[in-house]
């Protein structure tokens, strides 16, 4: 893993963004920061998702006459695993270099422990575990989703137990207490 590669999970989940661009921006803001080279999907005309390569925003609205509005990102750090080229997305590559194709969960704790940054075990979904483990970071509102228990068939075959397989921004503290209830 390169520093640079390294510097860029820590950033996000130390901010809760990816580039500045956050999980409340609009569609305009988010491409200003990460380019416009996307795939949009929409969900009927009121739910629409942006891939970015890695990061994945997505947006609601109430009508199609209303404005986008924020609901959360993901990156997803899983698709490093099965070593595409360019699987990061071009601006992410300019900007942080070579990705890994894992990110292991204990490197990226110890290294935001340092930065004064802790993290949180939150409960996992009952139906993901423990084949998935859960943590939060409460001042970015952000979740990290790692590799527990390995289970063919229920986690990816390239990751190990210990790798990072998703980081989530705009998760407050009710989304982290629905997944206890």
């Amino acid at each position: 893993m390169t520093p640079y590669s390294l510097a860029f999970f820590l950033d996000v989940v130390t901010t809760g963004t990816v580039l500045g661009a956050g999980p409340a921006d609009g569609p305009g803001r988010v491409s200003d920061a990460l380019g416009a080279d996307f795939a949009e999907n929409c969900f009927g005309r009121t739910a629409m998702t942006r891939d970015y390569g890695l990061p994945e925003f997505y947006w609601t609205r109430e009508s199609p006459d209303a404005p986008w509005e924020g609901h959360h990102f993901t990156v997803q750090v899983h698709r490093l695993a099965y070593g595409r080229r360019g699987a990061a997305g071009a601006v992410l590559h300019e900007r942080y270099g070579r990705f890994p194709r894992r990110l292991p969960f204990e490197k990226l704790a110890r290294m935001l422990e340092r930065r004064g940054t802790p993290l949180v075990e939150v409960a996992e979904d009952p139906a993901n575990a423990p084949y998935y483990r859960r943590f939060w970071q409460p001042r970015a509102e952000v979740a990290i989703s790692v590799i527990g228990l390995r289970e063919t068939g229920i986690t990816p075959s390239h990751l190990r137990s210990g790798d990072v397989y998703s980081i989530s921004a705009g998760v407050g503290a009710a989304g982290v207490s629905l997944r206890t209830g």
